[in-house]
């Protein structure tokens, strides 16, 4: 099956760290884009960050430069470490996969609505 499987969810205070891992079937190769989408409450779902296909990188403007999204390709697992968190990045995380060339600059800041492979979610909590 193409499938991801977020896990590494929890509460933590403002200011913290958190990881991330999406574990990711061996049918989901160097040919799909990988990233993380994340709903907070009461607002719609937006990208976080998006790493495409031939490496390059888009963050979103409000995780840029605390976030950070290392692929561990040898065990098939994405993290996305998550520094100086803010009670506004409280949401449900989902890790994403897709196959198809997507403009990274123009799927970030949406809702991520047709991207291919989805996880289950994992929700963080940050705390003021």
């Amino acid at each position: 099956q193409v499938q991801v499987v977020e896990s590494g969810g929890g509460s933590v205070q403002a200011g913290g760290s958190l990881r991330l891992s999406c574990i990711h079937s061996e049918y989901i190769t160097a040919s799909y884009c990988m990233g993380w989408f994340r709903t907070a409450p009461g607002k719609e779902r937006v990208g976080v960050v998006l790493i495409g296909r031939e490496g390059s990188t888009s963050y979103a403007d409000a995780v840029t430069g605390r976030f950070t999204s290392p692929n561990d390709n040898a065990n098939n697992t994405l993290y996305l470490q998550m520094n100086s968190l803010k009670p506004e990045d409280t949401a449900m995380y989902y890790c994403v996969a897709e196959s198809r060339a997507v403009a990274l600059e123009v799927v970030v800041p949406g809702t991520g609505r047709g991207l291919e492979v989805w996880g289950q979610g994992t929700l963080v909590t940050v705390s003021s």
